[in-house]
């Protein structure tokens, strides 16, 4: 074999073994950051470990919104089943009774620990601010 093909072959061959190392990191990047979506009926019945993260999606179940502190327990149902939630912070304006909301946290005991509460609303929602004019 030549030299300059060789080289080329070794130059292919680098290259080949760069990129393959590369996807492979970012795949792993991602399977890291993944979050998994659950409703309350999947998440109780699957086997979810604690350390991994979920996201919990359903409407705040009316009469279940209790304040400690800066503590807030709530529970999340599908209207099939229900978990219950704690969040230590301050939750979104939107957050209320009734309405739509996503946690982001950790499975623990048949509760989730939330690390973050999103709101929900529908298409037809307004800002106050607007709806005053």
């Amino acid at each position: 074999m030549k030299i300059h093909r060789k080289k080329r072959l070794i130059n292919v061959l680098l290259l080949s073994l760069l990129s393959g190392a590369g996807v492979l990191m970012v795949l792993y990047a991602l399977n890291s950051n993944l979050d998994y979506f659950f409703t309350p009926s999947e998440l109780l019945a699957e086997e979810v470990p604690s350390n991994r993260r979920v996201k919990v999606g359903g409407m705040v179940q009316e009469g279940s919104v209790r304040r400690e502190d800066s503590i807030i327990s709530f529970t999340i149902t599908d209207y099939s089943k229900t978990i219950d939630v704690s969040y230590t912070g301050i939750v979104p304006d939107l957050f209320k009774e009734g309405s739509g909301v996503v946690v982001l946290g950790y499975l623990n005991n048949g509760k989730v620990d939330a690390e973050k509460v999103l709101a929900k609303h529908d298409e037809n929602y307004m800002p106050p601010a607007l709806q005053d004019k």
